[in-house]
């Protein structure tokens, strides 16, 4: 048995998944069309004998009436013919009380047992004159039994007529169950075929522009096939909005860094001929090399950091926001000591945040950053940490008073490399206000940039009530 079943579970999965559903469908129908022929034929049946069992009776009670007083006899023998009365014959519970001539009828011990009163009428099959006889013997009075008989043949041939018209119905019904299990499989998995096409198509074209087509129709009455084909399709819509991504990011890096090669390669050639340089020539093309290295380096580190679409958290740990404002400040200060930093922190700023401490301080120094390059020498960079609502919200504001962001660059500005064209000629990458974001969505804050009421640019970061 475990053989057997084994090679049906292999001949199941190498069967196409159409094949199966068809086969399936059709076996469900075609049982139910051989089940229902066979109901109806067994109904049939009993309701032909059922009828020819009421003729036995109705002519037993006939034959009761008109000869109650009759002893052991024939009565009617014409049974032989269709058209002619039923026989029936009249025997006696002792045998020796029989009557010279001989019974048209078999005589069996039951039938003594009838005429006797220990047994119940009963009907029975016999065969006399060459036909089938259907009989049926019941108590007659007195010590004697009535066997009475008709034809059964007739019934017999409507059996047989029944059967072999419902064997066609069935056949039929067989017949017509494979192919509406054809055709049910074949509609209900043209969406299925459909995504199994589109996904052969894009991963031998590696192309994630492809789309299912779907059946018109409301998207609230869509059957599960349908949905699984939209679900599919916005998969592939996203897929394609990852790989575009990743092809910008990639131009866009190759394009950023391009430049600082060319000046590492040009300083590194200048270097391997100092024999040629003079001492303050070898130190300024040395310090240029130096800072293009670290230049390059912190592109690259920002890169792989960006590329990874989820801020990884390792270390979580609560983190006290305004302690870390204090002293991102105090860094800014020492990198910018041309700008004034201003920091001021509101009531309920004392909140802990669960964060990772490097990543929210990357967070801050990035938008100090950016607000310090912007800044005019005589202006201030503005940092406020104010609370708010009951859940333990903060928000992040950090502005300067330069020339502000334009209408047109605010879509942009935390886009990978995007730089407005104020900020062409300033050093960085674009990828500051890039990272901040990311850092800010995987720490379960909202990073968001606007213009300044008075001029210049303003970045605010929420933080909501619930850590990430």
């Amino acid at each position: 048995m475990s053989g057997v079943r084994r090679l049906g579970a292999r001949w199941r999965r190498r069967r196409p998944l159409r094949t199966r559903l068809a086969l399936a469908a059709s076996a469900a129908v075609a049982l139910v069309a051989v089940g229902v022929c066979a109901a109806a034929f067994f109904v049939i049946r009993y309701e032909l004998l059922h009828q020819l069992d009421l003729s036995l009776t109705q002519s037993a009670t006939r034959v009761v009436q008109e000869n109650r007083g009759e002893g052991p006899q024939i009565v009617a023998g014409e049974c032989r013919f269709l058209s002619a009365p039923a026989c029936a014959q009249v025997v006696p519970a002792d045998p020796s009380a029989d009557p010279e001539a001989a019974y048209l009828l078999p005589v069996s011990d039951p039938v003594r047992e009838v005429a006797a009163g220990t047994r119940a009428p009963y009907f029975s099959n016999v065969t006399r004159f060459g036909q089938s006889l259907r009989m049926l013997t019941t108590p007659f009075g007195d010590g004697r039994a009535l066997q009475v008989a008709l034809r059964a043949d007739p019934v017999e041939k409507g059996v047989r007529q029944a059967a072999v018209l419902l064997a066609a119905v069935g056949g039929a019904g067989v017949l017509l169950a494979g192919l509406l299990g054809y055709a049910v499989s074949r509609t209900g998995l043209a969406p299925v075929a459909r995504l199994t096409s589109t996904a052969e198509r894009i991963a031998a074209t590696r192309d994630p522009r492809h789309r299912i087509e779907l059946p018109p129709g409301p998207p609230g009455r869509q059957d599960e096939v349908t949905r699984l084909a939209a679900s599919f399709n916005t998969m592939l819509g996203e897929l394609e909005q990852s790989v575009s991504a990743q092809r910008r990011l990639v131009a866009d890096a190759s394009h950023e860094l391009r430049t600082p090669l060319t000046a590492l390669r040009t300083n590194a050639e200048l270097l391997a001929r100092a024999d040629r340089l003079t001492p303050a020539q070898r130190e300024r093309a040395s310090g240029a090399l130096g800072r293009q290295i670290r230049e390059v380096t912190g592109l690259v580190n920002d890169l792989i950091e960006l590329a990874r679409d989820e801020e990884p958290l390792p270390l979580v740990e609560e983190v006290r926001i305004a302690e870390l404002a204090e002293h991102t400040v105090a860094m800014a200060r020492t990198h910018w000591p041309h700008v004034r930093f201003e920091l001021s922190t509101g009531p309920g700023a004392e909140a802990v945040r669960p964060g990772v401490p490097a990543r929210l301080a990357r967070l801050l120094t990035n938008l100090l950053d950016n607000a310090a390059k912007f800044s005019p020498p005589d202006a201030p960079v503005e940092m406020r940490l104010t609370a708010y609502g009951s859940g333990g919200g903060l928000e992040l504001s950090v502005r300067d008073h330069g020339p502000g962001i334009a209408p047109e660059d605010l879509p942009y500005v935390f886009d990978r490399f995007y730089r407005a064209e104020a900020a062409r000629a300033l050093p960085g990458s674009g990828l500051g206000l890039a990272m901040a974001r990311q850092i800010a969505r995987a720490h379960g804050a909202e990073l968001t940039a606007s213009a300044a009421p008075g001029g210049g640019a303003l970045f605010t970061v929420v933080f909501g009530g619930e850590g990430p």
